[in-house]
């Protein structure tokens, strides 16, 4: 029996327009919804196997747990021959993989890292992971575009010749980052991954798929069902809490501060990127591979200051390395 790979995009695709430069006719693009299930529910009357690969590169956990919301449409016989694959990326592999490009550019210039504007805990993990990219990094001065939002591609590039940079190398953070033409001072840093190296990344999420379906019979929709649970509105109590300062992500986790930190629900450390080949899907370049990360020490605590941990999609995935919220 063979096997159907349908690459589904999101925000950070434009719906997986933009996965048509990157792979192969022999990988199914679709969207998402109705068209995820069209596709699926032919591959199965064709009695094909089927893997659906949430194309994110790290930003988009609703992508993942909007696949796995549409799976559980199919029926009972559609359903066994369907397996959800681990997301392309995560945000981990994201900085590591801008890292990569970002050795490549000239001292003196200013690093744009751009990608489309999603919702607003989207866009600010760009700038968060900006912040890693350009940490312990050769160049001064590194900034944020999103295309759609503000700041947008030409403001951003204002922005790091206001900081002293002669011009801007935008860095794509995404699938659909366009070549900045016709904007002054501007160069294109890109590709993010090679098609080589994104057909390795590919492979292994769907090899990875197979095996854990053979090993203990998981088809990945339950565990994606939560992959956005913290990816949204925290909030916090007031002062009748008793000290008690919780940030919920979707009600799922919380942190206390008692004088000591712990956590409820799966914990995620909070470290640095990893250098690994494309195959297993931790490349942090072009060509998969590369050893250029380098780690990031965390800040020291004030006293009283509460311990946050970070929450991931799935507890074997690289730690998304989300922002507290």
């Amino acid at each position: 029996m063979t096997d159907r790979v349908i690459a589904v995009g999101g925000h950070e695709s434009d719906g997986a327009a933009a996965l048509a430069g990157v792979l192969g006719p022999e990988v199914t693009r679709v969207g998402g919804g109705r068209e995820l299930v069209r596709e699926v529910r032919s591959a199965r009357a064709a009695g094909e196997r089927v893997c659906v690969v949430p194309m994110t590169l790290g930003r988009d956990p609703s992508l993942v747990a909007d696949a796995a919301r549409t799976l559980l449409a199919l029926d009972a016989g559609e359903r066994a021959g369907t397996l959800l694959a681990e997301p392309f990326g995560t945000t981990a592999h994201l900085v590591g993989w801008l890292r990569t490009l970002a050795n490549r550019v000239p001292d003196d210039r200013a690093l744009l890292v751009t990608a489309p504007s999603g919702d607003p805990f989207s866009d600010a993990d760009l700038f968060r992971t900006a912040r890693l990219v350009g940490q312990y990094g050769r160049h001064r001065v590194v900034e944020v575009a999103l295309l759609g939002g503000a700041p947008d591609l030409a403001e951003g590039v204002w922005r790091c010749r206001a900081l002293g940079a002669p011009g801007a190398v935008v860095l794509p953070a995404a699938w659909a980052v366009p070549e900045p033409a016709g904007v002054a001072h501007a160069e294109y840093g890109g590709p993010l991954l090679s098609a080589s190296a994104a057909a390795g990344v590919l492979a292994s999420r769907v090899r990875q798929a197979r095996e854990r379906y053979e090993r203990s019979g998981d088809d990945g929709v339950d565990r994606a069902l939560a992959a956005d649970h913290d990816h949204g509105h925290a909030h916090s109590h007031g002062p009748d809490d008793h000290g008690h300062g919780h940030s919920h992500g979707h009600g799922h986790a919380h942190s206390h501060a008692h004088g000591h930190g712990h956590s409820h629900g799966q914990s995620h450390g909070h470290g640095h990127s990893h250098s690994h080949g494309a195959d297993d899907g931790h490349g942090h370049g072009p060509d998969g591979g590369g050893d250029h990360h380098r780690a990031l020490s965390p800040a020291p605590r004030t006293a009283g200051e509460s311990l946050v941990e970070h929450q991931g999609s799935a507890p074997d995935l690289v730690p998304s390395h989300r922002s507290p919220r």
